[in-house]
């Protein structure tokens, strides 16, 4: 029978060996990142709301899990909002404080805090969980954990390359086949004017950002709803279609369209320099990066060029992205602080990993030898010689209790432990 205590819908619990293959991506990421000079911080899991609101959108904002004020939560409560079922009104005063949606935010409120005790340009890393009051399906939690790196304090292309690096380099060392989509959010500011509806720029890249999941009809005609021309959705329609072109091909291909904008033209000129800096560093597998004018990234704090990543041939959505913010921190009373990161989806790298049976054996036998207990004297010499093993680093264990030999290497066996010592 089925316990009545169960996780809430969309959190999971994590076995040993699940959490070794966890700790397996994890020490993969943590190792590209100290090895490009980032600097590894935490942030608490609560933040407060009006730190998180207003940054991710108004879609974003709906998935934030607030939490209720503690002790008497509706004593402040005004009684005629509570009567007229102003959620708008209700909320601030029954919610101070909210689980992060995001270590991007946090980083930003972090940086403005803190922002006497480290020199510019600062390069964090961050691995911890997030919460987002989202529908769960496959691929998709409530509780995830996020693997971010961020770099503040300096403009320049080299900060798009050297993300782009460390993501070639993880999904490299992990055997992971991807593409790394690349746009720029000055394409999209651009191609808003082109439609000449720039003052619905941001429902154009909203409905743009959906194109995976509703296809290219439903974006046209959610585009076409804001006042959109039947020739300007036409000419987006080309846009938007799949193209084989190489990457060069498919930016003079935008340019012809939307080169006379100023913001369309620096956009190309970045990511041309991007392009050309990253074919000289990562020659071998430059070419699995993507220029995708279909990428928008959803969120509103993005101001430069944008990622993401996407697993082949495992059916998943997005298992990573980023892109620059130049301007987050001055929603914090920090202007002109110009920003980059990149997060990694550690739960959907997992999937990835599994779908493709691409986990290293070897990495789930942690225990290397399991030493069988006949009792008295043989015990003892047995634990004396595990813990000489132990000093040398070399992971084992007695079994607890002096049972039958057969007990004890189906032990062995279930716990995938590849060597039995017997003394006695």
């Amino acid at each position: 029978m089925a316990s009545k205590f169960q996780n809430v819908t969309g959190t999971r619990d994590f076995s040993p060996i699940e959490m070794a293959r966890r700790n397996y991506i994890i020490d993969t990421i943590k190792s590209a990142f100290l090895n490009f000079g980032f600097q590894q911080i935490e942030t608490p899991a609560l933040e407060n709301l009006n730190t998180l609101t207003g940054k991710y959108g108004e879609e974003g904002d709906r998935l934030i899990y607030k939490i209720l004020n503690s002790g008497d939560f509706l004593k402040k409560v005004n009684a005629d909002d509570i009567a007229a079922a102003d959620s708008v009104k209700v909320l601030p005063q029954l919610s101070e404080k909210a689980l992060r949606y995001d270590l991007t935010v946090p980083f930003a409120r972090y940086v403005v805090q803190h922002q006497s005790e480290f020199t510019l340009p600062f390069k964090r890393f961050q691995i911890q969980p997030v919460w987002r009051a989202d529908r769960p399906q496959k691929g998709r939690y409530r509780e995830f954990y996020q693997c971010d790196a961020d770099v503040v304090g300096a403009k320049s292309h080299f900060q798009e390359v050297e993300l782009l690096q460390i993501y070639l380099r993880v999904f490299e060392n992990l055997g992971l086949p991807v593409t790394i989509k690349i746009n720029h959010r000055g394409i999209l500011t651009a191609l808003a004017h082109y439609l000449d509806a720039a003052d619905q720029a941001t429902a154009i890249i909203t409905a743009i950002d959906k194109l995976d999941k509703i296809g290219i009809e439903k974006v046209l005609a959610e585009i076409g709803a804001l006042g959109v021309t039947a020739d300007k959705l036409a000419a987006l329609r080309v846009l938007l279609s799949p193209s084989s072109e190489s990457n060069a091909e498919k930016m003079n291909s935008v340019a012809a369209t939307l080169g006379t904008d100023a913001h369309a033209a620096l956009a190309i000129t970045e990511l041309t320099a991007i392009f050309e800096l990253l074919a000289k560093v990562a020659s071998k597998n430059a070419t699995n990066v993507a220029f995708d004018i279909t990428l928008a990234r959803g969120l509103n704090y993005y101001t430069g060029a944008i990622f993401e990543v996407q697993a082949h041939g495992a059916g998943l959505g997005s298992i990573g992205g980023g892109g620059r913010y130049d301007d987050l921190t001055g929603i914090f009373g920090l202007p002109n602080l110009p920003g980059i990161g990149i997060s990694f989806g550690l739960d959907r790298i997992y999937l990835a990993l599994e779908i493709l049976d691409l986990f290293p054996k070897e990495n789930e036998q942690h225990i290397r030898v399991l030493f069988v207990n006949f009792g008295g004297a043989a015990a003892e010499y047995a634990f004396e010689i595990a813990t000489h093993l132990r000093n040398e680093n070399i992971a084992c264990e007695m079994y607890p209790t002096s049972a039958k030999i057969k007990k004890q290497f189906d032990y062995a066996n279930k716990n995938n432990i590849p060597y039995v010592a017997i003394a006695g």
